[in-house]
């Protein structure tokens, strides 16, 4: 394992395909990538009833509980292991039981602010917001919070235009400002061919660290123009 390791931010709103694509670009490293998902992080409610937790704005930047993940980061780029939380959404709450998660290669943080945190992007070398149609992403919730987490259907579109909408608005959007690069629909091929040949890079080389901010985006930018160039 390379210390420090190579930390990627994935942000995007809900439903956007953030887990697609830290799969995509994650695909061929094995054990050589930790997944930290954001919602872990959510902040411990146990003070409160299940009908209150239920009541909370869980999409806003105060329910997650911050100074937790920032010491978990740099434990990991330390190389020491930590105890991540676990959440459970039926409950709205975290559980008992705690993941012990070793410093790998390469580290993925992926989460609807997974690019807020001022201290956290610091420590993140790849930063990605993944880019989606609002309907499409409406819909995928849906889905995701009435098949996987037993919602009702009217409690899951509620809370969308109550919550979820104009958080995503307020906090969620304005965090593509700090993407290096924005990947539409989660299904960019080149830009998940590139950032999986970057990582390959920087895991297999025995130098320094070769990444530049802003590098992938002008390599992108590149293999877009070579496409579109007409044929002679």
């Amino acid at each position: 394992m390379s210390i420090p390791s190579f930390v990627i931010g994935i942000a995007g709103g809900t439903g956007a395909g953030k887990t697609t694509v830290s799969r995509l670009v994650t695909r061929n490293l094995g054990d050589d990538v930790t997944h930290i998902p954001l919602d872990n992080y959510y902040r411990e409610r146990s003070d409160l009833s299940v009908e209150e937790r239920s009541e909370i704005n869980y999409d806003r930047p105060s329910a997650f509980e911050w100074d937790l993940l920032r010491d978990h980061l740099e434990a990991l780029l330390e190389g020491r292991s930590v105890k991540m939380p676990r959440y459970d959404f039926e409950v709205h709450n975290r559980t008992d039981e705690r993941t012990t998660v070793e410093p790998t290669d390469v580290i993925v943080l992926e989460g609807i602010l997974a690019l807020h945190d001022e201290a956290i992007n610091e420590m993140v070398d790849l930063r990605l917001y993944v880019e989606t149609d609002a309907d499409v992403r409406i819909l995928r919730r849906i889905r995701r919070d009435v098949l996987d987490r037993g919602r009702d259907l009217e409690g899951v579109i509620d809370q969308y235009l109550s919550t979820v909408k104009p958080m995503h608005e307020r906090f969620v959007e304005p965090t593509r400002t700090h993407a290096d690069l924005i990947i539409p629909e989660g299904a960019n091929n080149v830009a998940v061919t590139l950032i999986e040949e970057t990582l390959r890079a920087e895991i297999e080389g025995n130098t320094a660290r070769s990444w530049e901010r802003g590098s992938l985006e002008r390599e992108l930018a590149a293999k877009r123009s070579s496409d579109l160039a007409p044929e002679e």
